[in-house]
């Protein structure tokens, strides 16, 4: 379906065409954040409460959310469970946002749950002369959408924060997962990890079971407190009891969490982390009666996957993609890539950076320097980026405090920069190693670029990441390419990707 920014025809059986249901949602005057919750529940009363048709577990947290939602999701759907999965913000596609056990939702359906919301929306507006926020508006369909599908459970991932986040208009979930917290939006959630938790925690119900990443004393004591005033069984995962392979020989994440060894197609070396937060949360489920084999959390786990967390998207030279975006991101990355380069990849990491202004980019810089031999900034696409010349200036000083080098080159676009930083690895490697006769892309294999949501789209690309790993290892000193910084720009660098695997060779150059 061709979509058009006609916003003025009604939604019908024949208006698919007049009527585009994204650019509604994404009108630009409600677009900024504002935190509350009277306006999504009166949004919600209006619409009949769709939300109480359903179950939940509702996740919050800093980092590792998005990842610890496809762990769960892929759990229960691999149980015979009907599952929604409610995440953000998209990584290439708007409809990523609201999956139904696996499958984004249709621009069919996205224009029937709209035709539900959109009178609702503008009774608000006309009410109160508030519209709904975007999230609201996106939390509203996915509801909607979830009700129409018959959803046994929901995985619901917080926008932002917890407390005032549109997401808590829910009851008592089933669970509520807290996975890592860190300082992020410190301007909206306080500056203080004890702040911060309060915000998250805010979404802990009277009576409702709670699991938590083993907090920093200063949250855990927030988070164990709160748990407490609303009666609440508060489990974290014991993290003595998680032991995690290293990821030499092998395409996939190996680790044993409680005597029972799992495997993950989700590299980085926080994900069994996260597959244990998970884990966790389904044993909750187990005691409240839900029915998750053993076998089905082992293949649930092994069947996830999460895109642009530690993506191997290229190979000759290695290209990896990350969507790290605060200083506790850049941190667990530095650590993946410790874990798969050694000691030798140390200043031999061609960076491909772009980032927010309102981010702690100077402590995402400190994170990663000691790996990189040059960083290609560009301007990531949103008002709120911060310009690539001004990022480049930053990076310089960082590495100057230090008594690093490493060369600096702000590019106009992510693009360009992903092409820079490649070439660069790619001279590198010809000057130190024989060149590779690896396949440059996953597309060149037949695998996909990025591992599917879940394993019943498509086959794991095994093949592919082994091969991958294996360059890795045997020629990452000299040639390694890293996109991190931010989420905006991601769909951005896996077409540069894209376009190049199918550019004629005598344009890949310009590419």
């Amino acid at each position: 379906m061709e979509r058009e920014n006609n916003l003025s025809g009604d939604i019908g059986p024949d208006a698919s065409d007049a009527f585009d249901p994204v650019a509604w949602i994404n009108t630009p005057r409600w677009q900024a954040s504002r935190l509350g919750l009277e306006r999504v529940r009166d949004l919600l009363d209006r619409m009949g409460r769709p939300q109480d048709a359903l179950r939940f577990i509702h996740v919050a947290g800093t980092n590792g959310k998005g990842s610890t939602c496809a762990y769960l999701a892929s759990i229960l759907q691999t149980a015979g469970y009907k599952v929604g999965l409610f995440t953000s913000p998209f990584i290439e596609r708007f409809e990523e946002r609201i999956r139904m056990n696996g499958a984004n939702i249709t621009d069919e359906e996205l224009l029937r749950a709209v035709a539900a919301v959109r009178p609702a929306a503008e009774a608000v507006e006309a009410a109160c002369g508030d519209h709904p926020t975007e999230f609201e508006l996106m939390a509203a369909v996915a509801f909607e959408h979830f009700r129409a599908c018959g959803c046994d459970i929901v995985v619901l991932e917080v926008g932002l924060g917890g407390r005032l986040d549109a997401t808590n208009v829910i009851d008592a979930p089933e669970v509520s997962v807290i996975c890592r917290i860190g300082l992020d939006h410190t301007d909206l959630l306080g500056d203080t990890l004890a702040a911060v938790a309060g915000e998250k925690a805010g979404i802990v119900k009277h009576g409702a079971p709670v699991v938590s990443w083993p907090q920093e004393p200063e949250a855990m004591a927030v988070i164990e407190r709160i748990a407490r005033e609303r009666e609440c069984v508060l489990t974290a995962p014991d993290f003595s009891e998680l032991s995690v392979a290293p990821l030499a020989g092998v395409a996939l994440r190996r680790f044993s969490w409680k005597r029972r060894d799992f495997e993950t197609r989700l590299l980085a070396s926080y994900q069994p982390y996260n597959a244990a937060v998970a884990l966790t949360a389904i044993e909750v489920l187990r005691e409240c009666g839900w029915s998750i084999s053993e076998d089905a959390a082992f293949a649930g786990i092994a069947q996830a996957a999460w895109p642009a967390r530690f993506e191997v998207a290229g190979t000759d030279p290695l290209t990896i993609i990350d969507g790290g975006h605060n200083p506790q991101g850049a941190e667990a990355l530095a650590d993946s890539l410790d874990d798969l380069l050694g000691d030798a990849g140390r200043n031999t990491v061609d960076f491909v950076m772009g980032v927010l202004a309102d981010k702690d980019y100077p402590a995402m810089i400190r994170a990663v320097a000691p790996w990189a031999r040059s960083f290609r900034t560009y301007t990531p696409p949103t008002p709120r980026a911060l310009a690539a010349e001004d990022l480049a200036s930053c990076i310089r000083e960082v590495l100057a405090e230090w008594g690093e080098s490493a060369e600096v080159v702000p590019c106009p676009s992510a693009a360009d920069a992903l092409a820079s930083a490649r070439q660069a690895a790619t001279a590198s490697d010809r000057e130190t190693a024989a060149p590779s006769s690896a396949p440059a892309f996953a597309h060149e294999t037949g695998a996909p670029s990025f591992a599917p949501a879940f394993a019943h789209e498509t086959g794991a690309p095994a093949l592919f990441r082994e091969a991958a790993l294996e360059i890795a290892r045997e020629s990452a000193p000299s040639g390694t390419v890293v996109a991190f910084g931010t989420l905006y720009a991601i769909a951005d660098l896996k077409k540069a990707l894209i376009c190049r695997t199918m550019a004629p060779e005598w344009q890949k150059s310009a590419i």
